[in-house]
């Protein structure tokens, strides 16, 4: 359920200490954003999410230690309702789709401005992803291009035979754009029993990431689109 935006709480994890105070003083001029911690490496990030269950997490991508986006996939596996936006010097198309693989609600570029940053903030505590505009295109290209490779090589000829009913449902709010805890939420199933559900549709599919087992099943019609 999205938060009130009167409520918003944000951590920033940043490990330059001088963009990462500015930033933080930045936000803090808005009404509706309170800045409850800062991080400087991916540990203490994990470490302060999962201790204060931020709304939003502004996560560096490039960080001392096991970086953004390992923390961002830690993260998901202890809170997974937690919100990341990654933020990075990096526009490369391979640190874009590990942030997006890795679970992370939306990318920008740092040199973003602050107005846009607490804006995208605001947009992925309501529930909703986003991409800088300069990467968007660079994110439909490659999930086409996904998508080409799943119809030219079908990885599993019966698949509706190997999942459970229990995993259709999960896949098919999967593809309705719902995250672990919404699934939890209308399922009655604990996130973790979620989480088991999803590791279990990936393994059986042989498929890599969530989205590449939403593509595959639209397109095999196990789910409605």
């Amino acid at each position: 359920m999205p938060v009130p935006l009167e409520d918003l709480r944000v951590l920033v994890a940043d490990d330059h200490a001088l963009y990462r105070r500015g930033l933080v003083m930045e936000l803090e001029e808005s009404d509706d954003l309170e800045v409850v911690a800062e991080a400087a490496s991916g540990e203490e990030a994990v470490e302060q999410a999962v201790s204060l269950a931020p709304d939003v997490i502004l996560m560096d991508v490039h960080m001392p230690g096991i970086g953004g986006i390992e923390a961002t996939r830690r993260l998901m596996e202890a809170t997974p309702t937690a919100r990341v936006l990654m933020l990075s010097v990096s526009d490369e198309t391979d640190d874009l789709l590990d942030a997006v693989k890795a679970g992370a609600a939306g990318y920008l570029l740092k040199e973003t401005s602050i107005a846009e940053i607490s804006d995208s903030a605001r947009r992925v505590a309501r529930g909703h992803c986003f991409v800088s505009p300069e990467l968007a295109g660079r994110l439909l290209a490659e999930f086409a291009a996904m998508a080409r490779r799943l119809d030219a090589e079908p990885r599993v000829e019966a698949a509706p035979a190997l999942l459970t009913t229990r995993e259709i449902d999960v896949l098919q709010a999967m593809a309705d754009g719902a995250d672990d805890a919404a699934i939890a939420s209308t399922t009655g199933m604990s996130a973790h029993a979620v989480r088991n559900h999803v590791r279990n549709i990936l393994e059986k599919l042989q498929l890599a990431s969530r989205t590449e087992a939403v593509l595959y099943a639209v397109r095999s019609r196990l789910v409605d689109p």
